[in-house]
Parts: C-alpha cells; sequence; structure tokens
C-alpha cells in the first residue's frame, strides 16, 4: 500500500508544486535552501516480459493498475512470430520481424553459414536492418539509457572484430548487458542512479527490461501461483521507481508495455514430428509453440508431400504461403518451410514419457492468449482513458513523439495508432 500511495503522489506532485506559494506562510529568505530544480520529464519505457493484459485484473497490481486508471491503458496485439526477440525489436523499430530482420529467437543466414543468432548474439551483423530509437535519439544529441533491453547492448551499425571487438557502432549512452543474475531491486537502483546525475549528463529516455513475470509463465504457466508471485514482485519493483523518482522531483512519462502474453500447455498436448514426416528428410531449426525446417538435398518433393499434409493441431506453409495476414515470409532469414502450433500445442522432435505443465508464446499473434500489455502515465498522457487493440509497431512512433524525434520514414502500421493516449495530440 505504501508504495501505491507513491505512484499516487507522483502523479499528484505537479499539482502539489503548483500549489505550493499559497501553502506558505512566510515568504522565503535568504537564509532558505535554493529552490529545488525544475526537471524536465524522462521518458522510461518499460517491458515486463511475457505480461498478459488480464494479469491487471487479478488485484495483485496496485502500482500498475494504479498508473492505468490515472493514465491510459489498452492491448497491444504482438507481431509475428510472437517471441521475445522479435517483439522487443519491433517495439523500438516500429517494424515487424520480417522488415526488421530479427526473424525469431534462433535463426539463421546464408551469409554467415557457419553461425546461429541466439538471444546472447550481439555482433551488429544480425541487427543492423533497422535502427533502434536509442540510436536516433543518440544521433539527435538526445541522451539515452538502457536496461536490458533485448538489442541495446549491440553497437548497432559497427562491425565485429576478432576476440569480440565492435567499431564504429552506437550504443546508449549508458547501458548494461542482460544478465539474470541482477536483481529487479539493482535494475531499478541502476536506473534511479542514472537519473540522479547531473543534468548534462542525465539520460532523458530510460529503457527497463524485466524478465521473471515471462520465466514463471514458463514455468508454471499463465494461472499459476509461480506467475502471480512474480507479479506481484514486478509490480512491487515499479512502485520502487515511482517512489523514487518522487524522491528525486523527477517528473516521468511511464511507458509499460510487454512483448506477448502467455498460453498454458501441457505434454497432453504435443505434436510428435516423428509421427509426420521421417527425420531423415529434413533439418529442424527450431521448434516449440512453431517448427522451421529446410528439407535436405535431394529430399525437397518427399518432405513436401509429408509437411504439407493435413495435420491435427498444426498448420505448415512453404515461406511464400505463409498467410498474408502474419506479415512473415519475405526475409531470407526465414527457413523453407514453416509450422505452426495450434495455441496451447507444442510441436517437438520426438515423443517422450515426461509429463509436464507450463506456458509458452510464439502462437497465432491475433490469439487472446498472446495479447501484449500497455499502460502509460504521466504529464503527456490523457487520464482515465481505455483505448482499443492496436499492433505493437505503434510504439515507436509513441515513444519518438514523446522524446521529441521527428517521423521515421521506417514503419509498418498506422503510425499514429497510439497518439489518442496523449494530450492534446496533433
Amino acid at each position: 500500500m505504501r508504495y501505491f500511495a507513491a505512484a499516487l503522489a507522483l502523479l499528484a506532485a505537479p499539482l502539489l508544486q503548483a500549489c505550493a506559494p499559497a501553502l506558505n506562510a512566510e515568504p522565503a529568505s535568504a537564509s532558505q535552501s535554493a529552490p529545488a530544480e525544475q526537471r524536465a520529464p524522462v521518458t522510461i519505457l518499460i517491458s515486463i516480459d511475457g505480461f498478459h493484459p488480464s494479469y491487471l485484473d487479478r488485484g495483485i497490481t496496485p502500482t500498475i493498475s494504479g498508473l492505468a486508471q490515472t493514465g491510459v491503458r489498452t492491448a497491444m496485439r504482438p507481431s509475428f512470430p510472437s517471441k521475445t526477440f522479435p517483439n522487443h525489436w519491433t517495439l523500438v523499430t516500429g517494424l515487424v520481424p520480417d522488415h526488421h530482420g530479427i526473424t525469431a529467437n534462433r535463426m539463421e543466414d546464408k551469409a554467415r553459414p557457419d553461425e546461429v543468432f541466439t538471444m546472447a548474439t550481439l555482433d551488429p551483423f544480425w541487427w543492423s536492418a533497422a535502427k533502434p530509437v536509442w540510436v536516433e535519439a543518440e544521433e539527435a544529441g538526445i541522451r539515452s539509457a538502457a536496461m536490458f533491453w533485448p538489442g541495446s547492448a549491440v553497437p548497432w551499425g559497427g562491425t565485429a572484430q576478432p576476440f569480440g571487438a565492435v567499431t564504429d557502432g552506437v550504443l546508449p549512452s549508458d547501458w548494461q548487458q542482460f544478465s539474470m543474475q541482477v536483481s529487479n531491486t539493482q535494475r531499478v537502483n541502476a536506473v534511479l542512479d542514472w537519473l540522479r546525475r547531473p543534468a548534462e549528463i542525465r539520460p532523458e529516455f530510460v529503457t527497463l527490461y524485466f524478465d521473471t513475470v515471462d520465466t514463471a509463465g514458463h514455468k508454471g504457466g499463465p494461472d499459476s501461483e509461480e506467475l502471480n508471485a512474480a507479479v506481484r514482485d514486478v509490480d512491487a519493483h515499479i512502485s520502487m521507481l515511482v517512489e523514487g523518482l518522487q524522491i528525486l522531483g523527477q517528473p516521468a512519462n511511464i511507458v509499460i508495455v510487454s512483448d506477448h502474453g502467455m498460453a498454458a500447455t501441457s505434454s497432453h498436448r504435443v505434436v510428435v514430428l516423428d509421427d509426420i514426416v521421417d527425420a531423415s528428410l529434413y533439418r529442424l531449426i527450431d521448434a516449440g509453440a512453431f517448427a522451421t525446417f529446410e528439407p535436405l538435398p535431394g529430399q525437397e518433393n518427399a518432405f513436401r508431400a509429408a509437411i504439407l499434409a493435413d495435420h491435427d493441431h498444426m498448420t505448415c506453409w512453404p515461406k511464400d504461403a505463409i498467410p498474408a495476414r502474419y506479415k512473415y515470409g519475405t526475409n531470407d532469414r526465414i527457413p523453407p518451410y514453416f509450422c505452426l502450433a495450434e495455441t496451447g500445442w507444442s510441436i517437438t522432435p520426438k515423443a517422450s514419457e515426461a509429463r509436464w505443465s507450463g506456458g509458452n508464446h510464439g502462437y497465432d499473434n491475433f490469439a487472446t492468449e498472446m495479447q501484449a500489455v500497455f499502460v502509460a502515465s504521466g504529464p503527456a498522457f490523457r487520464e482515465g482513458v481505455t483505448l482499443p487493440v492496436v499492433d505493437n509497431t505503434a510504439l515507436a512512433p509513441l515513444v519518438r513523439k514523446l522524446i521529441g524525434l521527428p517521423r521515421s520514414p521506417q514503419g509498418d502500421g498506422p503510425y499514429d495508432a497510439l497518439f489518442p493516449a496523449i494530450k492534446q495530440a496533433d
């Protein structure tokens, strides 16, 4: 309750400051301390990985729900596929994965046949197709700081040299490379420490990333107490951030988003590839909520006939026939064949006797279970507003507007879909 009160107090702070002169019983004297610094609002973009909008209705998020009530709330439709790295890159570029090049959490590129992209990859080669908002901010003289946002530790536009060095790349002015050993408390404290700096080296745009809700959702599923505990913990840490901002006297436009939701999964809902197609016909690249394949040389026709047959709980396409609504299938990094599981089902190469339950994402981005959250509150935002569902390509244009960047020539959705969230949007 203390944290919730702090959140509301932060939102009320501008009003209280405006009323302050009338509350003073005596005029200020020369002996009194100098007036507090008048800070411009900072934009803080917070990602809670795997946070479904419905989690706000469980009665366990007093701070985030309070920010939604006094600000703007909606659900976002993730881009396809509804995976972490593709969607985090969409959120900061405004492009769908098919266009920004981070097409999966694991992918290959014919230009680098001996390499595989994973979520630990920092080589700018893989990220260079689209410029993230913090790079454009830095180029425009807007200081940025990134606490773990996927891709924020990549020296964008640089060239990797032997032994891991990168030349000529652009990074946020302040950043930290992701580590699960850095606690949520340490993450929030790092952001507050950045904002304690003198104005000339204080960030104007900050990102903050929490992975613990997604981790709990994978382990226990979206309806588990494990997930609820993680949601409570992140809400408490956002309260810690809000309270810290209040103490600093730092106004903030806080934007809370997620990359996707979470669907319940189980060992009772599994599609086994060995029951469908001979493993000697293909090379499997990825599996789970979806599976991607490359036929082996000389086996193209046999594989095509087997994989494109009708299958229970799974639909397969050659990449050039993936339905247009997914906006996915033209990028060279997408393998030749793509199979999508029915929401809540899993695709695996072989059968297993193990029994398990949990959660996953990566499914049809139009599935309700995959929806992502959007909450925004601060001096730039309207109050008590709920918007219709928007595509997550709309987030980058909103952030650009908040931090003073001009409209980008790149973009894959209605540019102004989130502008109704802003006061006096033009």
